[in-house]
């Protein structure tokens, strides 16, 4: 079974936990994107939902395939969301927003009743922090942020490159106009404390650590898929 098998058999686990009349937050990345085209068959099939995107990229992808979308302004409270991620560990942590989405898709996380993450087995980790944790921060005053942002790493011991996301053309720009700084910090033992210390640097508009979010995990490996519950 390749990775995108995997991915696929994730969604098609999570696609279980869908009902009829669902408001459901839909998720970004390649994972979420395998759900919103099994999710797509079942709503041309009779299912009802009513979904908000965490994302452009997949908006777009959903009207593509005939998925009713609102907006959240339209629908505040969500039953469920359904979304990848980048690491996962064994208490549901995660780092996300490897596609730069992360602010929509917390928020969008935090409206829900509850949220499930799918991934493949390789996504799963110890300790985060392998992924480079993105940063979502304000371009005005960037360079005071990425101060503070390293002055913060150096008192919780931790170390790596700040860079910041972009091309030779210029810096990656996310659906909320924000920048990115991409933290390789290697490994984050105390994750809860990095990101609400994180949250209290005012040129951090947010940032890619989830804690106490998700309640459920599918994780798909060669021989299927699995729900993983917290350890804790």
């Amino acid at each position: 079974m390749d990775a995108r098998q995997m991915k696929i058999k994730a969604a098609e686990a999570a696609l279980s936990y869908v009902e009829d009349g669902m408001r459901l937050g839909i998720g970004t990345g390649s994972t979420a994107e395998e759900f919103v085209r099994l999710l797509a068959e079942k709503v041309a099939g009779g299912l009802k939902v009513q979904g908000v995107p965490t994302s452009e990229r997949t908006a777009r992808l959903c009207v593509e395939l005939g998925i009713p979308l609102k907006s959240l302004e339209e629908l505040p409270q969500l039953d469920l969301t359904i979304d990848g991620a980048d690491e996962v560990d064994g208490n549901l942590s995660l780092i996300k927003g490897g596609g730069g989405a992360l602010l929509r898709e917390k928020i969008v996380a935090a409206a829900s009743s509850r949220m499930i993450v799918i991934a493949d087995e390789s996504k799963v980790v110890e300790t985060l922090g392998a992924f480079p944790l993105p940063i979502e921060i304000n371009a005005f005053g960037l360079a005071s942020t990425r101060i503070a942002i390293e002055a913060l790493a150096s008192r919780l011991g931790l170390t790596g490159e700040l860079k910041l996301r972009g091309t030779e053309d210029g810096p990656f720009t996310t659906d909320g106009g924000h920048l990115i700084f991409d933290a390789s910090f290697g490994r984050i033992p105390d994750s809860e404390t990095l990101a609400n210390q994180l949250n209290a640097i005012p040129g951090v508009v947010e940032h890619g650590l989830f804690i106490n979010m998700a309640s459920l995990a599918i994780i798909a490996g060669p021989d299927g898929a699995r729900a993983m519950q917290a350890r804790i």
